[in-house]
This record gives C-alpha cells, structure tokens and sequence, in this order.
C-alpha cells in the first residue's frame, strides 16, 4: 500500500499544502517518512490525516468560483467504530462549506470496505450542499452494495458512468463538467 500514492498530475493547477483555505494549509510531506498506516501497512506520505485511524485522503482540486472539491479517499471507510463520516464532515467537509463549496466529487477506487453506523451525518451534509450535490466515484461494487445496505446512496450519488468513469486524462474542470452532467441527467 505504501507504493499508492494520491493522484498527482492535478498539482500544477492545486496543491492543498498551498491553499490557505484548505484545512491542509501548510502542511509538510516527507517523500522518505512513512508516517502513516492502515492497520499493519504503510502508506504513502502524500495522504493526509483527518483523524481517522483507518481512512485518509488527499484533497485533489477545489474550485471555489464553481464551488466544488474533488476528494481521493485511501483505506477503510469505518462509521462503526471510528466515525469516520462524523471526522470527514466537521474536520474537513465543514471548513470547504464556509467557502462555498457545495459539490462535492468523492474517489473511492483505494476504498477497500465500508462498515456503516447511522446515516444521520451524511443526512446533514446532504441538507447542507443544498443546490450542490455529492457523487461517488469508483468506488468498489461490495463497498457500494454496503452504502446502498446503509440508505446512504440516498444521500450520495452513484451507479451507472460514476462506478466506471475514466477520470485520469482529464483537466480537473473537464472531470467535474462530466460529473455533474452524469447528475444532470438523472434529475431529468
């Protein structure tokens, strides 16, 4: 695990370290120091803490004139023990929501499970996006079967092109105009 690292090849139009909005403003990474673990495994330097013991991220892009974040997720998503949603949404979620943002697109890819709580704080970020939504990207099929078990698609997008969607090639803009047109379409 220690070889997978946050996607890259956005940082010439981003680095969260160098946001001062961001809740990672400032933040030092050592490219030798593995100070981070999933269980017994190392992991690459370059993800971030937000608390969890299980679950990290790296925030990839945000745009704060269309108000939206692209967010990559590494570990294990544990509602049950460690409240790992109650973690994203105070630690992170809010602190991008006084700035605006109110889109919120979610890689899972690196997400190996999900053990799901009560949905009470995804019900409160959903009410808090308003005129935004939240989508989940690539997330894998058991892990997404445990979120739709939970009711907790309701609250976060999935299925169909966002289970499968090619996202690499493209400029962080082209990314988000594909997602939100994968939303669009089902609101009509």
């Amino acid at each position: 695990m220690h070889e997978i690292e946050p996607y890259y090849r956005w940082r010439d139009d981003y680095i969260a370290a160098e946001d001062e909005r961001s809740p990672f403003y400032a933040t030092e990474y050592s490219e030798f120091e593995f100070d981070k673990q999933l269980y017994n495994y190392l992991l690459h330097p370059q993800w971030d803490s937000f608390g969890s013991n299980t679950l990290y991220i790296k925030v990839l892009f945000v745009d704060y004139d269309r108000s939206y974040a692209i967010i990559e997720f590494i570990g294990e998503w544990n509602d049950a023990i460690s409240n790992d949603i109650m973690l994203l949404k105070r630690e992170i979620i809010e602190l991008m929501e006084d700035y605006g943002i109110n889109k919120f697109i979610l890689i899972g890819e690196n997400v190996l499970n999900f053990h799901s709580s009560d949905d009470s704080y995804y019900e409160e970020w959903f009410q808090d996006v308003e005129d935004g939504w939240i989508a989940g990207i690539n997330f894998r099929e058991h892990v997404i079967e445990e979120f739709k078990r939970s009711n907790i698609d309701y609250y976060i997008n999935f299925g169909g092109e966002l289970d499968e969607m090619i996202w690499r090639n493209l400029k962080p803009v082209q990314f988000f105009k594909k997602v939100e047109e994968q939303l669009t379409k089902r609101l009509y």
